[in-house]
């Protein structure tokens, strides 16, 4: 899908939008003079019977196109959807070009090693094999999470020691929205052995001599999972506001470790000169909260602004207060101090064209620790799919050669500061423990016995499973995230607003 991007949706369904992509490969065709270029696009499915489309290879030499493979192995799991869209490929055929057989392939097709995987009925390589190829040629718009890369190895050495020729795997570099492609093209030799690993997260280009595939092995990229997630976020971000066409983000600066992390993040991406942190203490702020605020704009070097909310909450409760009469205070005054957080961020937004970005920890979103229409405001969630226990990873990993983030921030206890002495651990479990019971119930899908025979408490796992799944509304409601794990929020997790699971 290089033509049109990955996952272009229900574009698809515009004949209009499949006209361009065919106009772009005949913009293609004639640049071939000389060179043959396999490029990805939608084609149209000749047949009229079955879907109206393929996920196509062009295979195009001296403005010809020579061929077109199509795509077998159709993805209908997580973040994918393209049995909406595609026909599968059931005819299998090698590319003939200067006196070798090319096995292509895309992205998905390489996953079922000798028909291993029970989704699929049928390993394309199997089927292309056959035809004695001299190598494989795939085509990937493969999605980042931390582990993937250590996944694309292993398949990519199983498909060499199952077929005993070497494959070559190019795959995207960018984001889509929620979706972030961290490149990473590699090629194997016969022997399964990495010959050439090429950059993560930034384009690159190499030429690979078919002959030498013996020599110069390539060394492993070392890159930890806490780095791989700050690649991702940071090109998540730029890539969001370059393909939209903005240039410049605001968003809450608390003093709290979420909002900084979040803002040295954006600096990095977009230019300190281009994020603004807005301060909005209210009679409940901590002196140091500010203060800590403050240091990391200066440290940054972003633009910051105070503007005090007390005097607007007071005026707002005092318009609630003929409906509230004299009840208590309550989760009612939190969250119109959020709100009205959400208010002023979302005037300047409006006002200057800014980008909002949003805060909030994937477990703060899981648990439903965030107020509709305030803190859960904005256009882009750079944190959604981070865990609080990843957060502080990140802000040290940040911190790793000069104190950016301040030390206050990462090493005081996180609070949202709506009522005196508030503390998250007041509503929480210990974060440590409830990010790894997260974890096992969203990544792994581990139920309550499981949990439980785990060795967690049975009343701390009830109530952690009870509050992600009543607080689905909350979530069905934010913005974009970034994906980084297995299983974000999002479209790669669907679960019903109203069920009985749990609840």
């Amino acid at each position: 899908m290089a033509v049109c991007g990955y996952p272009p949706r229900d574009f698809l369904e515009f004949s209009d939008f499949i006209n361009k992509c065919q106009d772009v490969i005949d913009r293609v065709r004639e640049l071939s003079e000389g060179i043959a270029i396999l490029i990805g696009s939608p084609s149209v499915n000749p047949v009229a019977e079955g879907k109206d489309l393929h996920n196509s290879a062009y295979f195009i030499y001296n403005k010809k196109i020579e061929k077109v493979i199509h795509k077998t192995l159709l993805p209908t799991y997580d973040v994918f959807d393209e049995y909406r869209y595609f026909e599968p490929n059931t005819a299998f055929e090698c590319i003939e070009f200067k006196g070798k057989k090319i096995a292509v392939t895309i992205c998905e097709d390489i996953w079922n090693v000798g028909n291993e995987n029970p989704l699929y009925p049928i390993s394309p390589m199997d089927e292309l094999i056959k035809e004695q190829p001299d190598f494989i040629l795939n085509l990937s718009a493969s999605p980042f999470s931390y582990h993937q890369v250590e996944s694309r190895k292993q398949i990519l050495k199983a498909n060499c020691d199952r077929y005993k020729i070497p494959i070559f795997y190019c795959n995207c570099v960018g984001a889509q929205t929620e979706l972030i492609f961290d490149g990473g093209s590699m090629v194997f030799n016969a022997q399964g052995n990495m010959v050439k690993e090429l950059s993560y997260f930034k384009e690159d280009f190499q030429i690979i001599d078919l002959e030498n595939l013996q020599i110069g092995l390539d060394a492993p990229i070392s890159i930890n999972k806490i780095e791989r997630i700050h690649q991702a976020l940071v090109m998540g971000i730029r890539d969001y506001f370059q393909k939209l066409g903005f240039k410049q983000a605001v968003l809450g600066l608390s003093g709290g470790i979420d909002s900084a992390l979040t803002c040295a993040l954006a600096a990095e991406a977009l230019g300190a000169e281009n994020v603004l942190g807005v301060l909005m203490p209210s009679q409940y702020s901590s002196d140091h909260s500010v203060n800590d605020a403050i240091i990391l704009a200066n440290n940054i070097g972003c633009k910051h602004e105070t503007i005090a909310i007390e005097d607007g909450f007071f005026a707002i409760e005092k318009l609630l207060k003929p409906f509230f009469k004299d009840l208590p205070f309550n989760i009612a005054e939190e969250n119109l101090q959020a709100r009205i957080r959400g208010l002023l961020l979302m005037g300047v937004s409006n006002k200057f064209g800014y980008i909002l970005l949003n805060t909030s920890n994937k477990s703060e979103a899981a648990v439903g620790y965030g107020t509709l229409y305030g803190d859960m405001c904005g256009g882009l969630a750079v944190l959604g799919d981070v865990y609080k226990t990843e957060v502080y990873d990140l802000a040290k990993y940040i911190n790793r050669d000069r104190e950016i983030i301040p030390l206050n921030s990462i090493q005081k206890a996180p609070s949202a500061e709506l009522r005196p002495g508030q503390k998250d651990q007041d509503s929480l479990p210990p974060y440590d423990v409830l990010d790894e019971v997260l974890y096992q119930y969203i990544e792994k899908c581990c139920g309550p016995k499981e949990l439980i025979a785990m060795g967690f408490d049975s009343a701390l796992v009830n109530r952690i499973l009870r509050m992600v799944n009543t607080n689905e509304f909350k979530r069905a409601q934010t913005p974009p995230i970034l994906r980084v794990s297995s299983k974000a929020f999002g479209m790669g997790r669907r679960m019903p607003i109203v069920g009985k699971y749990l609840s």
